[in-house]
């Protein structure tokens, strides 16, 4: 997520640590091959990337936010680099946007999860319960359901459900039932000023320091944008698409994204022994962990949204991919990640950021 220390200027988090996970030292300074970031932003992390690479590599970007897109190809700040390209498209389809352009496969891959500064900063976007704004919050403004229209449906069980996994918020069901409430009486939540009233209004006890519409902001934005679950498809591309030693680098913000990112590795790099059959062999493992880095004191006091960042690395090993087996054959069946339920009811069109 790239960070603002002021309205719609950023700083990207983990930058240097970030790119230097990418590649092991001992491929030398300028490493080649096909590297993707895959949540643009403002595309501090490519650029810092196409600065480190060989001459003969390639960098592909991906970002669902058309203004990330307009960044990145129009004004002063485009980048006209030839090894450049970058795609309008969530960042799940990280994989097939590679196996389009007849690339791949892919020594390195950097996801920056969540919501962007300027996306934060721009009362039109709606993501913010500073400004009264449309209450938008999608990271593709040409497609798909606002916050706003979910909220002119959804029913109170749908409110609660959303409220209560995407923002852990204990007291979604009275929020739910307020917000459904003021909707039956015909005055129906459109705006962001509108929604944090009604939270205001119906939360009681407020921790110190966050705004009691913190979590229901955060919960609407994650279903929105369908954000978990984009997450959980983007991995799972990893284990096909990583050459053996490519690394695997995301940055997260918040405990529900960092945890699928914890799990997903784990999963991959450890060996667990099935209790059901001890003597079986072990299953080969597709990942490498690497380790996990948060932001320094120095980078947190220079920019406090910083200060949740959690950056986990990981490296593709030479074990091929092969389906996982299904349940009965001494392992559980590992099927591909990002059903509706872990990830949010699909919002119909950057991949869970931008």
């Amino acid at each position: 997520m790239q960070q603002a220390t002021s309205p719609l200027q950023h700083r990207t988090v983990l930058l240097h640590e970030a790119v230097e996970a990418l590649w092991d030292a001992a491929e030398g300074p300028h490493p080649q091959g096909v590297y993707v970031d895959a949540t643009f932003g403002r595309g501090g992390h490519s650029r810092l990337i196409l600065s480190r690479l060989g001459p003969e590599a390639r960098l592909i970007a991906l970002d669902r936010d058309p203004d990330a897109i307009a960044h990145a190809t129009q004004g002063p700040d485009a980048i006209t680099d030839p090894r450049f390209q970058i795609v309008h498209a969530p960042f799940s389809s990280w994989a097939e946007v590679i196996a389009d352009l007849g690339l791949g496969p892919v020594q390195g891959l950097l996801m920056d999860i969540g919501v962007s500064s300027p996306q934060i900063d721009n009362p039109a976007r709606g993501f913010s319960f500073r400004f009264d704004a449309p209450l938008d919050m999608r990271m593709d403004t040409t497609q798909g359901e606002s916050a706003a229209d979910f909220l002119a449906h959804a029913s109170v069980d749908e409110l609660t459900e959303v409220i209560r996994t995407y923002g852990e918020e204990r007291f979604a069901w009275p929020i739910a039932k307020a917000l459904v409430a003021r909707r039956d009486e015909g005055q129906p939540v459109r705006t962001t000023g509108e929604l944090s009233a009604v939270v205001a209004r119906t939360v009681k006890t407020r921790e110190v320091g966050q705004d009691p519409a913190t979590r229901t902001f955060q919960a609407l934005r994650i279903h929105v944008n369908r954000e978990l679950g984009e997450l959980e498809d983007a991995l799972a591309s990893a284990l096909t698409m990583l050459a053996p030693g490519g690394r695997l680098a995301v940055i997260s913000f918040h405990s529900l994204e960092d945890r699928i990112v914890k799990t997903f590795i784990a999963k991959h790099s450890k060996d667990e022994v099935d209790r059901r059959v001890p003597f079986a062999a072990p299953k080969p493992l597709m990942l490498h962990a690497i380790g996990r880095l948060k932001p320094s004191e120095t980078e947190v006091s220079g920019n406090p949204r910083s200060r949740s960042a959690v950056l986990r690395v990981a490296e593709r090993t030479e074990v091929p991919w092969s389906p996982e087996p299904e349940v009965g054959g001494g392992r559980a069946s590992r099927g591909k990640a990002g059903g509706a339920k872990s990830g949010g009811a699909k919002a119909g069109g950057r991949g869970g950021r931008r």
